[in-house]
Protein backbone atom coordinates (compact mmCIF):
# COMPACT_ATOMS: atom_id res chain seq x y z
CA UNK A 1 0.00 0.00 0.00
CA UNK A 2 1.27 3.04 -1.11
CA UNK A 3 2.01 6.04 1.69
CA UNK A 4 0.01 8.31 -0.49
CA UNK A 5 -3.04 6.06 0.04
CA UNK A 6 -3.15 7.33 3.85
CA UNK A 7 -2.65 11.52 3.42
CA UNK A 8 -5.90 12.85 2.21
CA UNK A 9 -6.02 16.16 1.39
CA UNK A 10 -8.62 16.98 4.41
CA UNK A 11 -9.63 15.69 7.45
CA UNK A 12 -8.52 16.09 10.83
CA UNK A 13 -5.52 13.99 12.07
CA UNK A 14 -7.85 11.46 13.74
CA UNK A 15 -9.86 10.94 10.53
CA UNK A 16 -6.47 10.26 9.27
CA UNK A 17 -5.14 7.73 11.51
CA UNK A 18 -8.49 6.00 11.68
CA UNK A 19 -7.81 5.48 7.74
CA UNK A 20 -4.35 4.21 8.86
CA UNK A 21 -5.43 1.71 11.21
CA UNK A 22 -8.21 0.75 8.45
CA UNK A 23 -5.49 0.03 6.01
CA UNK A 24 -3.55 -2.01 8.48
CA UNK A 25 -6.20 -4.50 9.29
CA UNK A 26 -6.44 -4.69 5.77
CA UNK A 27 -2.46 -5.88 5.50
CA UNK A 28 -1.25 -8.82 4.38
CA UNK A 29 -1.31 -11.52 6.85
CA UNK A 30 2.33 -11.56 9.29
CA UNK A 31 2.76 -7.66 8.94
CA UNK A 32 4.04 -6.13 11.85
CA UNK A 33 0.45 -3.80 12.32
CA UNK A 34 2.09 -2.41 15.88
CA UNK A 35 5.20 -1.44 13.94
CA UNK A 36 3.72 -0.12 11.21
CA UNK A 37 1.25 1.97 13.35
CA UNK A 38 4.17 3.61 15.42
CA UNK A 39 5.82 4.48 12.71
CA UNK A 40 2.74 6.21 11.02
CA UNK A 41 2.37 8.55 14.33
CA UNK A 42 6.29 9.04 14.51
CA UNK A 43 6.16 10.60 10.69
CA UNK A 44 2.81 12.27 11.19
CA UNK A 45 2.60 16.07 10.56
CA UNK A 46 0.47 16.55 13.87
CA UNK A 47 1.91 16.17 17.35
CA UNK A 48 0.66 12.93 19.30
CA UNK A 49 0.82 12.30 22.72
CA UNK A 50 -0.31 10.21 25.52
CA UNK A 51 -0.77 10.78 29.12
CA UNK A 52 -1.76 8.71 32.12
CA UNK A 53 -5.06 9.43 34.06
CA UNK A 54 -2.52 11.60 36.52
CA UNK A 55 -1.54 13.61 33.72
CA UNK A 56 2.16 11.84 32.97
CA UNK A 57 3.23 12.00 29.17
CA UNK A 58 3.67 8.63 28.44
CA UNK A 59 4.79 9.18 24.53
CA UNK A 60 6.01 12.08 22.91
CA UNK A 61 6.31 12.06 18.69
CA UNK A 62 8.70 14.01 16.20
CA UNK A 63 6.09 16.68 15.29
CA UNK A 64 5.69 17.05 18.91
CA UNK A 65 8.90 18.07 19.46
CA UNK A 66 9.00 20.31 16.21
CA UNK A 67 5.86 22.04 17.99
CA UNK A 68 6.42 22.27 21.41
CA UNK A 69 10.80 22.05 21.53
CA UNK A 70 11.41 19.45 24.03
CA UNK A 71 12.85 16.31 22.66
CA UNK A 72 11.47 13.19 23.56
CA UNK A 73 13.73 12.51 26.79
CA UNK A 74 12.66 16.00 28.09
CA UNK A 75 9.14 15.04 27.76
CA UNK A 76 8.13 11.84 29.00
CA UNK A 77 7.72 10.88 32.06
CA UNK A 78 6.97 14.61 33.32
CA UNK A 79 3.38 16.44 33.68
CA UNK A 80 1.36 17.58 30.60
CA UNK A 81 1.01 20.89 33.10
CA UNK A 82 4.66 21.66 31.76
CA UNK A 83 2.73 22.86 28.52
CA UNK A 84 0.11 24.66 30.07
CA UNK A 85 0.42 28.53 30.78
CA UNK A 86 -0.29 29.42 34.40
CA UNK A 87 -3.88 31.19 33.56
CA UNK A 88 -4.85 27.74 31.71
CA UNK A 89 -4.36 24.94 34.56
CA UNK A 90 -7.85 24.78 35.24
CA UNK A 91 -8.15 23.04 31.82
CA UNK A 92 -6.38 20.16 32.34
CA UNK A 93 -8.49 18.73 35.33
CA UNK A 94 -11.38 19.20 33.21
CA UNK A 95 -10.39 17.26 30.31
CA UNK A 96 -8.68 14.48 32.39
CA UNK A 97 -11.97 14.32 34.29
CA UNK A 98 -14.40 13.66 30.32
CA UNK A 99 -11.46 11.45 29.64
CA UNK A 100 -11.78 9.23 32.95
CA UNK A 101 -15.79 9.41 31.92
CA UNK A 102 -14.98 8.14 28.20
CA UNK A 103 -15.74 11.14 26.65
CA UNK A 104 -13.57 12.13 23.35
CA UNK A 105 -12.82 15.83 23.46
CA UNK A 106 -12.98 17.70 19.97
CA UNK A 107 -10.77 19.99 18.20
CA UNK A 108 -10.55 22.15 20.86
CA UNK A 109 -8.81 25.23 20.50
CA UNK A 110 -6.77 26.56 23.52
CA UNK A 111 -3.25 27.84 24.01
CA UNK A 112 -0.17 26.34 25.23
CA UNK A 113 3.48 27.34 25.84
CA UNK A 114 6.65 25.87 23.56
CA UNK A 115 10.16 25.12 25.77
CA UNK A 116 11.36 28.59 24.91
CA UNK A 117 8.71 30.44 26.91
CA UNK A 118 6.40 31.15 23.62
CA UNK A 119 2.80 30.93 23.51
CA UNK A 120 1.21 28.86 20.68
CA UNK A 121 -2.50 28.66 19.27
CA UNK A 122 -3.20 25.21 19.24
CA UNK A 123 -6.24 22.91 18.18
CA UNK A 124 -6.69 20.00 20.46
CA UNK A 125 -8.50 16.52 19.74
CA UNK A 126 -8.54 14.28 22.63
CA UNK A 127 -9.23 10.36 22.81
CA UNK A 128 -9.18 7.91 26.51
CA UNK A 129 -6.53 4.65 25.65
CA UNK A 130 -8.30 1.74 26.63
CA UNK A 131 -6.64 -1.79 27.71
CA UNK A 132 -7.45 -4.69 26.84
CA UNK A 133 -9.84 -5.20 28.69
CA UNK A 134 -12.02 -1.67 27.96
CA UNK A 135 -10.83 -0.14 30.85
CA UNK A 136 -9.48 3.49 30.42
CA UNK A 137 -5.58 3.65 31.19
CA UNK A 138 -5.11 7.12 29.45
CA UNK A 139 -4.81 9.57 26.99
CA UNK A 140 -4.63 10.28 23.51
CA UNK A 141 -3.54 13.73 22.34
CA UNK A 142 -3.26 15.40 19.05
CA UNK A 143 -2.13 18.81 18.76
CA UNK A 144 -2.00 21.23 15.41
CA UNK A 145 -0.48 24.29 15.31
CA UNK A 146 -2.86 26.72 14.54
CA UNK A 147 -1.46 30.08 15.05
CA UNK A 148 -1.16 30.97 11.55
CA UNK A 149 -4.67 30.36 11.10
CA UNK A 150 -5.60 32.25 13.65
CA UNK A 151 -3.67 35.05 12.93
CA UNK A 152 -5.01 35.60 9.42
CA UNK A 153 -8.62 35.06 11.24
CA UNK A 154 -7.57 38.14 13.72
CA UNK A 155 -5.88 40.14 10.72
CA UNK A 156 -9.72 39.77 8.87
CA UNK A 157 -11.05 41.34 12.14
CA UNK A 158 -8.98 44.01 11.75
CA UNK A 159 -9.19 44.45 8.39
CA UNK A 160 -13.63 44.99 8.81
CA UNK A 161 -12.89 47.12 11.80
CA UNK A 162 -10.84 49.16 9.96
CA UNK A 163 -13.55 49.27 6.85
CA UNK A 164 -15.71 49.77 9.21
CA UNK A 165 -13.97 52.98 10.85
CA UNK A 166 -12.49 53.61 7.41
CA UNK A 167 -16.80 54.30 6.12
CA UNK A 168 -17.96 55.74 8.92
CA UNK A 169 -15.28 58.41 8.99
CA UNK A 170 -16.23 59.03 4.82
CA UNK A 171 -19.91 59.50 5.84
CA UNK A 172 -19.40 61.67 8.75
CA UNK A 173 -16.90 63.92 6.61
CA UNK A 174 -19.20 63.68 3.58
CA UNK A 175 -22.32 65.02 5.74
CA UNK A 176 -20.20 67.89 6.92
CA UNK A 177 -19.53 69.04 3.72
CA UNK A 178 -22.81 68.89 2.78
CA UNK A 179 -23.86 71.35 5.70
CA UNK A 180 -21.22 73.47 5.02
CA UNK A 181 -21.99 74.08 1.09
CA UNK A 182 -25.65 74.17 1.61
CA UNK A 183 -25.28 77.37 3.30
CA UNK A 184 -23.33 78.75 0.72
CA UNK A 185 -24.27 77.75 -2.53
CA UNK A 186 -26.99 80.13 -4.52
CA UNK A 187 -28.45 77.35 -7.00
CA UNK A 188 -28.89 73.35 -7.10
CA UNK A 189 -26.69 73.61 -9.91
CA UNK A 190 -23.65 75.09 -8.00
CA UNK A 191 -24.55 72.63 -4.75
CA UNK A 192 -24.28 69.93 -7.11
CA UNK A 193 -21.14 70.90 -8.85
CA UNK A 194 -18.72 72.30 -6.07
CA UNK A 195 -20.65 68.65 -3.97
CA UNK A 196 -18.90 66.30 -7.30
CA UNK A 197 -15.52 68.36 -7.25
CA UNK A 198 -15.48 67.79 -3.27
CA UNK A 199 -16.35 64.06 -3.23
CA UNK A 200 -13.45 64.00 -6.26
CA UNK A 201 -10.87 65.38 -3.85
CA UNK A 202 -12.19 63.05 -0.92
CA UNK A 203 -11.42 59.65 -3.14
CA UNK A 204 -8.42 61.15 -4.44
CA UNK A 205 -7.22 61.14 -0.34
CA UNK A 206 -8.98 57.50 0.54
CA UNK A 207 -6.90 55.95 -2.24
CA UNK A 208 -3.58 57.23 -1.09
CA UNK A 209 -4.39 56.32 2.43
CA UNK A 210 -5.55 53.02 1.83
CA UNK A 211 -4.19 50.34 3.93
CA UNK A 212 -1.73 47.08 1.88
CA UNK A 213 -3.25 44.04 1.95
CA UNK A 214 0.69 42.46 1.66
CA UNK A 215 3.76 42.23 4.00
CA UNK A 216 4.41 42.78 7.09
CA UNK A 217 1.99 46.51 6.72
CA UNK A 218 -0.82 44.93 6.02
CA UNK A 219 -4.32 46.65 7.35
CA UNK A 220 -1.92 49.63 8.28
CA UNK A 221 -2.54 52.94 6.90
CA UNK A 222 -0.58 54.50 4.53
CA UNK A 223 1.01 57.68 4.69
CA UNK A 224 2.10 59.90 1.64
CA UNK A 225 3.87 63.00 0.64
CA UNK A 226 2.69 66.61 0.85
CA UNK A 227 3.78 66.73 -3.08
CA UNK A 228 2.03 63.40 -4.29
CA UNK A 229 -0.93 64.86 -2.76
CA UNK A 230 -0.93 68.02 -4.54
CA UNK A 231 0.71 66.44 -7.56
CA UNK A 232 -2.73 64.31 -7.34
CA UNK A 233 -5.45 67.22 -6.57
CA UNK A 234 -4.00 69.30 -9.47
CA UNK A 235 -3.38 67.51 -12.17
CA UNK A 236 -6.53 68.04 -13.50
CA UNK A 237 -5.50 71.62 -14.38
CA UNK A 238 -2.67 70.78 -16.06
CA UNK A 239 -2.37 72.24 -20.12
CA UNK A 240 -1.63 69.91 -22.62
CA UNK A 241 1.67 69.46 -23.11
CA UNK A 242 2.45 72.10 -20.09
CA UNK A 243 2.35 72.53 -16.52
CA UNK A 244 1.08 75.59 -14.87
CA UNK A 245 1.77 74.66 -11.67
CA UNK A 246 4.94 73.54 -9.77
CA UNK A 247 6.23 72.32 -6.91
CA UNK A 248 9.11 73.69 -4.56
CA UNK A 249 11.43 72.29 -1.87
CA UNK A 250 11.57 69.43 0.03
CA UNK A 251 8.68 66.59 -0.20
CA UNK A 252 8.04 65.82 3.24
CA UNK A 253 5.76 63.01 4.69
CA UNK A 254 1.94 63.68 5.95
CA UNK A 255 0.89 61.10 8.63
CA UNK A 256 -2.11 59.09 7.04
CA UNK A 257 -4.79 60.60 9.65
CA UNK A 258 -4.02 63.91 8.03
CA UNK A 259 -3.96 63.62 4.66
CA UNK A 260 -8.18 63.86 4.21
CA UNK A 261 -7.89 67.22 6.03
CA UNK A 262 -4.64 68.17 4.02
CA UNK A 263 -6.73 67.35 0.71
CA UNK A 264 -10.12 69.22 1.55
CA UNK A 265 -7.93 72.46 2.04
CA UNK A 266 -5.46 72.76 -0.76
CA UNK A 267 -8.53 71.31 -3.39
CA UNK A 268 -10.21 74.46 -2.29
CA UNK A 269 -7.34 76.79 -2.68
CA UNK A 270 -6.89 75.00 -6.02
CA UNK A 271 -10.89 75.39 -7.03
CA UNK A 272 -10.25 79.17 -6.44
CA UNK A 273 -7.29 79.54 -8.51
CA UNK A 274 -9.07 78.11 -11.36
CA UNK A 275 -12.40 79.89 -10.90
CA UNK A 276 -11.28 83.03 -10.66
CA UNK A 277 -6.95 83.13 -9.45
CA UNK A 278 -3.76 82.03 -11.50
CA UNK A 279 -5.01 78.74 -13.14
CA UNK A 280 -8.14 80.80 -14.62
CA UNK A 281 -6.46 82.67 -17.30
CA UNK A 282 -3.77 81.08 -19.58
CA UNK A 283 -0.57 83.39 -18.54
CA UNK A 284 -1.33 82.18 -14.72
CA UNK A 285 0.92 80.66 -12.81
CA UNK A 286 0.65 78.46 -9.64
CA UNK A 287 4.10 78.08 -7.73
CA UNK A 288 4.17 75.78 -4.17
CA UNK A 289 6.70 76.10 -2.11
CA UNK A 290 7.40 73.55 1.27
CA UNK A 291 9.65 75.01 3.89
CA UNK A 292 11.24 72.92 6.94
CA UNK A 293 11.69 74.70 10.22
CA UNK A 294 13.04 72.94 13.28
CA UNK A 295 9.64 72.49 14.65
CA UNK A 296 7.10 73.15 11.79
CA UNK A 297 6.46 73.28 8.18
CA UNK A 298 5.59 76.36 6.15
CA UNK A 299 3.81 75.96 2.78
CA UNK A 300 3.64 78.89 0.50
CA UNK A 301 0.82 79.22 -2.22
CA UNK A 302 1.81 81.40 -4.32
CA UNK A 303 -0.61 82.19 -7.70
CA UNK A 304 1.21 84.79 -10.38
CA UNK A 305 -0.39 86.55 -13.21
CA UNK A 306 -3.72 86.19 -11.67
CA UNK A 307 -6.74 87.62 -13.30
CA UNK A 308 -7.36 91.03 -12.49
CA UNK A 309 -10.33 91.27 -9.66
CA UNK A 310 -9.93 87.95 -8.51
CA UNK A 311 -8.49 89.53 -5.25
CA UNK A 312 -12.45 90.65 -4.29
CA UNK A 313 -13.63 87.42 -5.41
CA UNK A 314 -11.40 85.14 -2.83
CA UNK A 315 -12.20 87.52 0.15
CA UNK A 316 -15.69 86.87 -0.05
CA UNK A 317 -16.68 84.52 2.73
CA UNK A 318 -18.20 80.95 1.51
CA UNK A 319 -17.16 77.26 2.21
CA UNK A 320 -13.80 77.64 1.79
CA UNK A 321 -13.55 79.94 4.07
CA UNK A 322 -15.14 77.87 6.73
CA UNK A 323 -13.54 74.76 5.66
CA UNK A 324 -9.80 76.50 5.91
CA UNK A 325 -11.00 77.64 9.48
CA UNK A 326 -11.73 74.19 10.25
CA UNK A 327 -8.75 72.80 9.23
CA UNK A 328 -6.49 75.45 10.81
CA UNK A 329 -8.17 74.70 14.13
CA UNK A 330 -7.83 70.68 13.85
CA UNK A 331 -3.60 71.42 12.54
CA UNK A 332 -3.40 73.84 15.02
CA UNK A 333 -2.05 76.27 11.98
CA UNK A 334 -1.84 79.38 11.20
CA UNK A 335 -2.55 80.82 7.99
CA UNK A 336 -2.48 84.41 6.00
CA UNK A 337 -3.17 85.84 2.57
CA UNK A 338 -1.03 88.66 1.37
CA UNK A 339 -2.18 89.99 -2.26
CA UNK A 340 0.11 91.30 -4.60
CA UNK A 341 -0.04 92.90 -7.91
CA UNK A 342 0.07 90.13 -9.74
CA UNK A 343 -2.07 87.63 -7.77
CA UNK A 344 -2.44 85.67 -3.98
CA UNK A 345 0.03 84.60 -1.32
CA UNK A 346 -1.27 82.05 1.19
CA UNK A 347 1.14 80.97 4.07
CA UNK A 348 0.21 77.78 6.04
CA UNK A 349 2.47 77.15 9.08
CA UNK A 350 1.78 73.94 10.54
CA UNK A 351 3.46 72.68 13.59
CA UNK A 352 5.78 69.00 12.86
CA UNK A 353 4.32 66.77 15.35
CA UNK A 354 -0.16 67.59 13.58
CA UNK A 355 1.38 67.24 9.70
CA UNK A 356 4.13 64.85 9.40
CA UNK A 357 5.20 61.50 10.44
CA UNK A 358 8.75 60.95 12.03
CA UNK A 359 11.20 59.75 9.61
Amino acid sequence: MADNDFKGEGGSAEDRLQQLEAGVRAAQPGHDAAAFLAAIVESSDDAIISKSLQGIITTWNKSAERVFGYTAEEAVGRPITMLIPQDRMDEEPTILARISAGERVDHFETIRRRKDGTLIDISLTISPIRDGNGRIIGASKIARDISDRRRAAQHQDLLLREMHHRVKNLFAITGSIITLAARTAQTPAELATGMKDRLVALSRAHEMTLPSFTGGEAFVEQSTTLFTLLSSLLSPFEDEGSRRWQLHGEDAQISADRVTSLALLFHEYATNAVKYGALSVPEGRLDVTLTSRPDSFEVAWRETNAAPGSETKDTEKGFGTTLEQMVVRTLNAQVSRDWHPDGLLIRLTVPRDAFASPS
